[in-house]
């Protein structure tokens, strides 16, 4: 049995003269509800659909690769929570995009909403020149602003990468 993705998905165009930090985030929740758009209509054998070979880049994997990139920025790298992998492991650093038979868009949309719920919670109480407490491997610091910013391109770019794999699977295009 197949189940379609329908959740009505609301996106909600930034503002034109927000103040910097509601910019950011109405750009991160745009961004961040262009994906789910992406996979609204879809049933899980569609989501697992990958992009073109050699890639097995799919849309299934970029929400659970979301999910990994939420925690990692917010939780580790703001917040200084032990870094802990939804889906990655040390011996298959892309098993996010990895997906089998048995991964769901069930689980991977609420794991990725959780995690968005936290970032949010995490990032609440702090201003944007807020510095992390948490480190990349490169060793470097990052402020509350740089985190949003680097959010926007991630999910931009990989919003990018989700419209042409959703042309791909059923020719839907836009927004």
């Amino acid at each position: 049995m197949t189940t379609e993705h329908t959740e009505s998905v609301p996106r909600v165009d930034p503002s034109t003269t927000s103040g910097e930090r509601e910019a950011l985030e109405q750009w991160l929740d745009f961004h961040r509800a262009t994906l789910a758009m992406k996979c609204e209509g879809l049933d899980d054998a569609q989501l697992r659909t990958p992009s073109a070979p050699p890639s097995d880049l799919n849309l299934l994997g970029l929400v659970r690769h979301m999910a990994e990139v939420e925690r990692g920025w917010f939780r580790h790298v703001l917040a200084g929570e032990e870094r802990r992998w939804i889906y990655s492991t040390e011996e298959d650093l892309d098993g996010d995009i990895h997906v089998t038979d048995k991964d769901t868009y069930e689980e991977a949309y609420a794991t990725w909403q959780a995690e968005i719920a936290h970032a949010r919670t995490l990032a609440a109480g702090r201003d944007l020149d807020d510095l992390g407490v948490g480190k990349r491997a490169n060793g470097k610091t990052y402020n509350l602003r740089w985190i949003y910013l680097h959010m926007i391109e991630e999910y931009a770019r990989h919003n990018g990468h989700a419209d042409l794999i959703r042309e791909r699977i059923d020719g839907a295009t836009g927004d």
